[in-house]
């Protein structure tokens, strides 16, 4: 649509700092600033060292969009940010932002769900999302199941992490593996070379009647595994350990989905979030979802990460809608639930 709005989305909920900018469902710009690489030595995500970061990258990524895109500020009219969840200090840069932008551009703005964005973002690739449908989302810090009528006003969880997020086990597991941080894309490459069946690791509440996950037991069980090995004296074929560990991850993950699609007849699945990048997931998500006729959409790569696209996506989608705008006056809420889409 040319005469759909331009929206620019703000994404700070931890260590990228995405801007994108869309006009309807149309992508004009997705630029990412990451300072993944401060934190590799840390082994983790440090949240000060992201906040200064975002500080840091907001203006000169902002500017490196609208240039990417061929537009100016005066081309904008409206702003999205992510307003949580994430981690505090980070969403504070991000909201700041982009309050300032639309009380200085006199446009509207959109405080939005990140969780929600992880879902409207696939409609960049593959078009307006069928109503409703079943979203899993599985990133570093989320592993969720949602029910979805309309991703721009309302979002059902139904079943969650209890403990580790599918992200988190990837990168605990890579450390005990002596692979970089962030584990995932390690863990990934080196299954490649190994079997998925090589070791037993189980799977947590595979058949418990929920549509909730559970994988801090398999990180426990993987590092009692390496341990005992090397008591033994015995050598490590990390290949094997990192597909064994990843099979039993996407096990879990695609059954509760199907589950979930069964259950509330359901026929259509989206898997977002930065796991949703691992090749061996999308691999056996198509292969049960073919199996059970369930439709299945996975933006590319990409877009699965965090970025502003997906933020100015679900912007785009509030605007279409008639969704009140937020205020100035709205809070960065690092623990903001599922189900408050829009605040």
């Amino acid at each position: 649509m040319t005469d759909a709005p331009v929206v620019l989305g703000i994404e700070t909920s931890c260590d990228e700092t995405g801007i994108g900018i869309v006009r309807g469902h149309t992508l004009l710009a997705n630029t990412v600033a990451s300072s993944m690489d401060e934190h590799a030595r840390f082994g983790g995500v440090v949240p000060e060292v992201a906040s200064r970061a975002h500080l840091e990258a907001m203006t000169p990524t902002v500017e490196a969009a609208l240039a990417e895109a061929g537009l100016a500020f005066s081309d904008i009219d409206a702003i999205a940010v992510t307003a949580g969840p994430g981690l505090a200090g980070a969403l504070l840069v991000g909201v700041a932002a982009a309050k300032a932008y639309a009380l200085g551009l006199g446009v509207p703005l959109y405080g939005v769900n990140h969780l929600a964005a992880h879902v409207a973002v696939d409609q960049l690739e593959h078009g307006p999302l069928p109503k409703p449908c079943v979203a899993l989302l599985v990133s570093g810090g989320h592993s969720s199941l949602l029910l979805v009528p309309d991703v721009a006003e309302e979002v059902i969880s139904l079943g969650a992490t209890v403990d580790d997020a599918a992200g988190e086990a990837f990168d605990k597991v890579a450390r005990v593996l002596g692979l970089p941080f962030p584990g995932g894309p390690h863990i990934d490459k080196a299954a490649r070379e190994g079997s998925g069946n090589a070791i037993a690791f189980p799977r947590g509440k595979i058949d418990d009647g929920t549509l909730d996950f559970s994988f801090s037991g398999l990180k426990t069980a993987v590092a009692r595994w390496i341990e005992a090995r090397e008591a033994a004296g015995e050598s490590i074929h990390v290949p094997d350990v990192a597909a064994s560990f990843q099979e039993a991850v996407v096990d879990v993950l695609t059954r509760k989905a199907l589950q979930a699609c069964r259950k509330y007849d359901v026929h259509d699945l989206l898997i977002g979030g930065g796991v949703a990048a691992n090749s061996r997931l999308r691999a056996l998500a198509q292969e049960r979802c073919e199996a059970a006729g369930v439709r299945l959409r996975v933006p590319r790569p990409g877009l699965c990460t965090d970025n502003g696209a997906m933020v100015a996506a679900l912007g785009s989608d509030m605007v279409a809608a008639g969704v009140t705008p937020s205020s100035l006056q709205i809070p960065a809420d690092s623990s903001l639930p599922i189900t408050t889409v829009h605040v």
